[in-house]
């Protein structure tokens, strides 16, 4: 079918929200000859293969690996471990999905179906092909090569093992001791709320590897059913929820002679969580956490003896947030990292701060030898608000430099003098990946994703007193004298969650949503990162404010916009789903309708890490707290207005972050205090909802309940 006759809802789902056949986990090279990505053949194509961009001479593309020709044509089979990590990363693709390089990238290995591969980086390579399989126990999970090529370390059924690159020689670094004990994968917490999905590390010289053990034995056990097969049986899951015991993590140091594993030793007791991991020249380099997440240490580690020096201490009186790429250290030997001074989210070496309050620092992209590569937002200092930007700047002790040119969203990748720059706008679709060698484009990864058959017309503003970024989105035809419309609220809302953004894609499902006949408003409230470390850490044990946010930018944007006000609405999936049942059960004068996908409903189901930081452990916290942030209690629905309102609940009965129970017991409530409400479970999905049918027909459900709900049916 060509692409210019599909409705927007079935493009946007087979081409998984236009990720497909779009560039991705871009490396570049330390000299700068290469660049190793992923891109799958086409803009509707799952199945993502591996290539290379060689720089030298004309640049020109060449593919490496392709799933469909390793595999002969047979379907992937994935094993239940490596489904799970997939989930933790909401990774939606086939085919290759990820890949690990030696520090010269030369060598790269993935997984496939289960198996281990290696691929031979450089151009007509010397192996004796350019990709082989390794003869290796499975289902594989994470293969990573050593620093010089020669070896690559892998996990299976929860065992560390190594192999020569060759194929030969493999062997068990490590192996559980017991069935709840897995070597090298990163346990529930870190790969679900602490963006950390590596359990293994390589020393820099390729003769040790530092290993995480975790036991989750001490983490309750729970029961994922699908009721559509009730001959299956249920999937038995460690779920750590709020206030319960996390799995117990140990970091171990093994050399690869065999000659016996070195704990490093830290006060588990008192930080319990292992929350970066590195190991440069200057040997491991760990971040440890209080359970609490208000006190935190960087420590440096000595791999032979075990034993650890404090090299800075973080403390913070609502909570410490964890940032892409930091903790580092400069060539010199001093620590980098983000932190939290003077009302500034900014980056500092050593003692030194090196950036301003006119800048947010987001991420840590690359150390260099002279300087540092950062992606930030504006901070409170900045001159003009860039409402929605995201760029990338060039740091060092003279200044800054902004790399990054144009309204957009901008990341980058670099290695020695190439730096790959991704970049998004409003006015152009998907994101543009220019290669760079000092400052000049040399070349353009070419993307194979589709065009949407809609553009979107964001406003991007500041709406009200709090100045609360915002977009604003009209029907596509609509005339200034059209008169007021019906309103959709389509946040997500909460923490770590932006959804107003200076680009194209971003806005896509809003703008859908907006010709089908309403004015959409998009609003970051307090609790959404990118602006500062006082809006961010606002919500301490106060998600509610989340909601007063929405309504503040409601109000005030209806002095600017054409808005009715007596047809209000709200859409919103997982925490943004919390937010749209939260505001028809306690805003029901505000919010006239509204869709729940996922939600929240008792914080205390959901998980340690994240829970905590914010309403604190249910343990030690006023009780009411939990209380007045859920939807539902022990004793029924909490603290809800008497007016009712037209509410969809949806679901995925195989939802292993959100469970299930979650709605079961909202929709419970509801029903005893005679409240209507509508219940769309989705059998066999998870919290993401990849499934081409499921998310085409989820969006045109939620437009017939919306019109039916408003009365514009």
């Amino acid at each position: 079918m060509p692409t210019e006759h599909l409705s927007f809802p079935r493009q946007h789902a087979r081409t998984q929200r236009f990720t497909l056949g779009a560039p991705r986990a871009f490396t570049v090279a330390p000299d700068g000859s290469r660049v190793v990505f992923l891109r799958s053949a086409s803009g509707t194509e799952r199945a993502q293969a591996l290539w290379v961009l060689d720089l030298e001479g004309d640049p020109h593309e060449r593919p490496v690996a392709d799933p469909a020709a390793l595999l002969a044509g047979a379907g992937e089979q994935l094993s239940a471990a490596e489904r799970a990590r997939r989930e933790r990363s909401r990774e939606g693709g086939a085919g290759i999905v990820g890949y690990a390089v030696d520090e010269a990238v030369e060598t790269a290995a993935f997984t496939l179906s289960g198996r281990l591969y290696v691929a031979d980086l450089r151009p007509g390579g010397t192996s004796p092909a350019p990709v082989r399989q390794l003869d290796v126990p499975g289902p594989v999970i994470d293969p990573r090569p050593s620093p010089d090529g020669r070896y690559v370390a892998y996990t299976v059924r929860g065992a560390l093992r190594v192999v020569a690159a060759d194929g030969g020689g493999d062997r068990a670094v490590a192996e559980p001791e017991a069935e709840s004990v897995t070597y090298g994968l990163a346990e529930f917490a870190a790969a679900e709320e602490m963006d950390r999905s590596r359990g293994f590390w390589w020393a820099p010289d390729s003769s040790a590897l530092l290993v995480e053990r975790a036991d989750d034995a001490p983490v309750a056990r729970w029961w994922i059913a699908d009721p559509a097969r009730p001959a299956a049986e249920p999937a038995r899951v460690a779920y750590p929820s709020a206030g319960t015991p996390n799995a117990e993590v140990r970091l171990f140091a093994y050399p690869l002679d065999g000659a016996g594993r070195t704990e490093i030793g830290w006060d588990r007791k008192r930080y319990p969580y292992l929350a970066r991991v590195g190991w440069d020249a200057h040997g491991p380099l760990l971040l440890v956490q209080s359970r609490d997440q208000r006190g935190q240490l960087y420590l440096a580690a000595d791999p032979a003896t075990g034993e650890t020096r404090m090299v800075h201490a973080d403390e913070d009186p609502r909570w410490l947030d964890l940032h892409a790429g930091a903790p580092a250290r400069t060539p010199d030997g001093r620590l980098v990292r983000i932190t939290d001074e003077g009302g500034a989210r900014v980056l500092a070496v050593g003692d030194r701060p090196l950036t301003s309050d006119a800048f947010h620092v987001r991420g840590l992209l690359d150390v260099g030898a002279d300087d540092l590569l950062v992606q930030v937002s504006a901070g409170p200092g900045a001159e003009e608000p860039e409402t929605g930007e995201i760029h990338v700047l060039r740091v060092n002790e003279l200044g800054t430099e902004r790399v990054s040119t144009g309204a957009g969203v901008h990341g980058a990748v670099r290695g020695g003098p190439v730096t790959v720059l991704v970049s998004s706008t409003l006015e152009r679709p998907g994101q543009r990946a220019r290669v760079l060698r000092e400052g000049e484009e040399i070349a353009v990864v070419a993307s194979h994703a589709e065009s949407p058959v809609i553009a979107p017309r964001p406003t991007l503003t500041r709406a009200g007193k709090s100045k609360i970024p915002a977009a604003v989105l009209l029907p596509s035809g609509y005339r200034e004298g059209d008169g007021p419309l019906p309103v959709l609220l389509d946040p997500y809302g909460g923490p770590h969650g932006q959804r107003v953004l200076a680009a194209h894609n971003a806005h896509l499902t809003s703008q859908w949503f907006a010709d089908q006949g309403f004015a959409v408003i998009v609003a970051d409230g307090r609790g959404s990162p990118g602006h500062s470390p006082a809006w961010e850490k606002a919500i301490r044990h106060e998600f509610t404010a989340t909601l007063d946010d929405q309504v503040e930018a409601v109000h005030a944007l209806a002095e600017e916009f054409p808005l009715d006000l007596s047809r209000v609405s709200i859409r919103g999936w997982s925490y943004g789903g919390y937010l749209s049942a939260l505001a028809v059960l306690r805003r029901p004068d505000v919010f006239h309708a509204g869709i729940a996908g996922a939600p929240v409903t008792d914080w205390r189901l959901y998980d340690t890490h994240y829970t905590e930081r914010y309403l604190g452990d249910p343990a030690e916290a006023d009780g009411e707290v939990y209380a007045r942030n859920s939807l539902v209690t022990d004793e029924g629905l909490s603290a809800a207005a008497d007016q009712h309102r037209p509410l969809m609940i949806v679901h995925g009965l195989a939802d292993d972050n959100v469970v299930a129970a979650h709605t079961l017991r909202l929709s419970s409530a509801l029903l005893a205090a005679g409240r209507p409400h509508e219940v769309l479970p989705l059998s066999g999905v998870t919290h993401m909802t990849p499934q081409e049918q499921v998310a085409e027909n989820l969006l045109l459900l939620q437009v017939d309940f919306l019109k039916r709900s408003l009365g514009m049916a």
